[in-house]
């Protein structure tokens, strides 16, 4: 049985996927072409360039789907969802594997205001941003849009804490201010 090898652009995608998590958005663009088994040109068809490569692989990373399956997961009760992202957080950041938030390392690193990958990270924190306020206002949270803003602090502050002090446990202190949060409105 014979497997299709994905094409250029998906290899470009899977490789800068790879290595901007590992290395940070720095990593050059030889190390990314070697890994992706491609020619430089392709790079340029596909994407414009490196800028263009680390805007699509933001904007194609399914980050506010993964909240949203997590939430769904936990049934329909707002409180047991929201809740439920903390648990899964706790789970992520324990991984020997975890290098923190993609959008925030990103957003940190690329110091050009003008780079085309800090419209996705606000495109993906704003995503965030509204499926808390949803899950509030179900809730009857007394001020959805804040609590929101609320929860996306503690979300940032656990992927940037875990990252130096993952012994810590970010994730279970953010879950406890999470249900303070959420008792406001009890």
């Amino acid at each position: 049985m014979a497997t299709t090898r994905p094409g250029p652009r998906e290899r470009l995608l899977e490789a800068a996927r790879d290595l901007t998590y590992t290395q940070g958005v720095h990593v050059g663009v030889d190390a990314i072409l070697k890994q992706a088994e491609v020619a430089r040109r392709s790079l340029y068809q596909h994407f414009g360039g490196k800028d263009g490569l680390i805007a699509e692989l933001l904007r194609g990373y399914p980050g506010e789907a993964r909240y949203r399956q997590v939430m769904d997961d936990a049934g329909d009760d707002p409180r047991r969802r929201i809740l439920a992202v903390f648990d899964d957080l706790e789970n992520v950041t324990q991984r020997p594997t975890f290098h923190g938030c993609r959008y925030t390392s990103a957003e940190l690193a690329l110091t050009d205001p003008e780079h085309p990958a800090h419209a996705e990270v606000r495109a993906f924190k704003d995503g965030l941003h509204a499926l808390f306020t949803s899950e509030l206002t179900r809730y009857g949270h007394p001020a959805p849009e804040f609590g929101a803003n609320q929860l996306v602090v503690l979300i940032d502050g656990t992927l940037a804490h875990a990252v130096t002090r993952p012994d810590a446990h970010p994730a279970l202190a953010a879950r406890g201010m999470a249900e303070l949060l959420l008792d406001v409105s009890a």
